[in-house]
């Protein structure tokens, strides 16, 4: 079992929280949003209790080195995928990817964002091992982990799912019949209704299908990694990746490659725990009241952040 830690968003959208929380405009996976401890080291001790550290890749950007550089000093470098740019998630993965794929070849992948919140840490990750099995027994698929909505959300990626599927776990895996990007609030309601599912951005499967599926969905952004692949792992890598990145644009891996190949996808429901991607200020505070948790930052007038 091997991973990839997302850690290079921008978190944009937050910044009138984490400028409240830290003092800074930093991005929120680098931020004690909800309790005392930072979301990235969370996410790094939740992949820890079944992926173990030395076969994980945490990706991040340069600009946030001041902020990832005291809580990954202990990561050894080929564990260290350091973006000279925020690019979008798409280009993260591949990179994630390759770089992973030269450390530990073959096997499977998690993909996990930094910057979530999960109600049982146990219960996700033993989800995040089903899905493992799931991605063994069908190794051409890549697995979703999809939460039970609560809402319409319109901010957020939607599953909606086809049939269940004859494997373990039986009743709770099912193929994909189409993944839909941010709907409009209309077709969100919609989609609650259908019993679809909030793609959470857990992703499980072999190394070799996700880059395949990345090689079918964004050739050019393909071939222009296969190209530096021969530095990777010496010392022109920063260099190739740096001229790499220049010349690429910010591009999503949801909307890009996971919309646009719904026949390639299973999704398993993350039945028993809540998932929220703190996306949103109003999603920070709707949060901390559903779980009764009132942290230090929190002042009277924080209620009213939109």
């Amino acid at each position: 079992m091997k991973g990839i830690i997302l850690a290079g968003g921008d978190g944009t959208r937050l910044r009138p929280l984490t400028r409240r929380i830290a003092g800074d405009e930093r991005p929120k996976q680098f931020c004690r949003l909800l309790d005392r401890e930072i979301l990235l080291e969370q996410t790094l001790r939740r992949a820890g209790r079944l992926i173990p550290p030395e076969q994980t890749v945490t990706v991040v950007v340069r600009a946030h080195e001041r902020y990832y550089a005291p809580l990954l000093s202990g990561v050894p470098a080929p564990g260290l995928v350091v973006q000279p740019e925020n690019r979008g998630t798409a280009p993260a993965i591949l990179y994630g990817l390759l770089s992973l794929d030269a450390l530990v070849p073959a096997g499977a992948v998690a993909i996990l964002p930094s910057d979530h919140y999960v109600s049982d840490d146990d219960l996700f990750m033993a989800h995040v091992a089903a899905a493992f099995h799931a991605a063994r027994l069908r190794p051409d698929l890549a697995i979703l982990l999809g939460s039970v909505p609560r809402t319409p959300e319109p901010e957020y990626g939607w599953i909606e799912p086809a049939y269940a599927m004859p494997i373990e776990p039986r009743g709770r895996l099912s193929r994909v019949r189409q993944f839909w990007e941010k709907p409009p609030p209309a077709l969100a309601r919609k989609l609650l209704g259908l019993g679809c599912l909030w793609n959470t951005f857990v992703i499980v499967a072999s190394v070799r299908t996700l880059l395949a599926l990345v090689k079918e969905a964004l050739p050019d952004l393909y071939e222009r990694f296969a190209a530096i692949r021969p530095a990777m792992g010496t010392s022109s890598e920063q260099e190739a990746v740096r001229a790499l990145y220049a010349q690429i644009p910010s591009i999503d891996f949801s909307r890009h490659v996971l919309a646009t190949c719904p026949a390639n996808l299973a999704v398993l429901a993350l039945n028993g725990v809540e998932w929220d991607d703190l996306g949103e200020p109003r999603r920070v505070m709707a949060r901390l009241a559903r779980i009764g948790m009132r942290p230090e930052w929190i002042r009277p007038e924080a209620a009213v952040i939109a």
